[in-house]
């Protein structure tokens, strides 16, 4: 009974806390779907990444408010007018996520696993040869709390995302994603300064200071994709 007690109490501060968190007040009052619109908004604000006219790839999409941030900035109306739907869309949008999400206005959305084959196959066929511009990636495995398994499954989506945005963006583009502080952190810097000619390492301030997430940002393609080699410390998962 003490536990369950506990875990109640631990929970009702977790709720009153997130209650009142600074960007989830925020993200109701602008109609973003999570708080999580913010990261890239300070990111995006940062480097100018997202503009009008472009092609980008959101991995990792759901629930959408990554999206509904991209599909903002698209428009040719003032990009942070409350809904995401406001003004024509200028450019292309194609969202994925192994989660369904509620439509957006002019959102190419694909739902299933970014690791599988047959999903890359729909997402490739969904970019149909176009150059991509930006591709951004909040990409992240379900964590089992063995550090070593979920440094592996972090990197594994990593590796994925790089290839994916090597192969596919234009000479200037750009790569935003998600990363974690564990042992494999500096060899995933490496990878992306092997393969971008600008790298820059951003905490947003809608990161939650306790969580260890941290955002990389590849910025102007090399001419060929590098892979580095990251010591594997498990197998991935199947």
């Amino acid at each position: 009974m003490k536990v369950k007690s506990k875990s109640k109490k631990i929970d009702k501060a977790w709720l009153l806390a997130h209650l009142n968190d600074t960007y989830v007040k925020l993200s109701k009052k602008e109609g973003y779907r999570a708080r999580a619109a913010y990261k890239l908004k300070e990111i995006d604000e940062t480097l100018g990444l997202l503009k009008p006219g472009q092609v980008v790839v959101d991995l990792g999409a759901a629930p959408g408010a990554w999206s509904q941030y991209v599909r903002r900035k698209l428009s040719n109306k003032v990009p942070d007018a409350i809904g995401a739907g406001l003004g024509p869309l200028n450019g292309t949008i194609i969202a994925l996520d192994i989660l369904d999400f509620e439509p957006i206005d002019g959102v190419v959305f694909i739902q299933g696993d970014f690791r599988d084959e047959p999903v890359l196959e729909q997402l490739e066929a969904a970019v149909d040869g176009r150059p991509v511009d930006v591709v951004v990636s909040d990409l992240a495995p379900n964590l089992t709390g063995i550090t070593s398994s979920d440094d592996a499954r972090i990197t594994h989506l990593v590796e994925l995302a790089v290839d994916f945005a090597a192969r596919h963006l234009v000479s200037g583009g750009a790569l935003v994603c998600k990363v974690f502080h564990g042992s494999n952190y500096n060899e995933l810097v490496a990878l992306l300064k092997a393969n971008f000619r600008t790298v820059k390492s951003i905490k947003p301030k809608a990161s939650r200071d306790r969580s260890s997430e941290t955002f990389l940002v590849g910025i102007g393609l090399k001419t060929a994709y590098k892979m580095v080699e990251i010591p594997a410390k498990t197998a991935l998962p199947g």
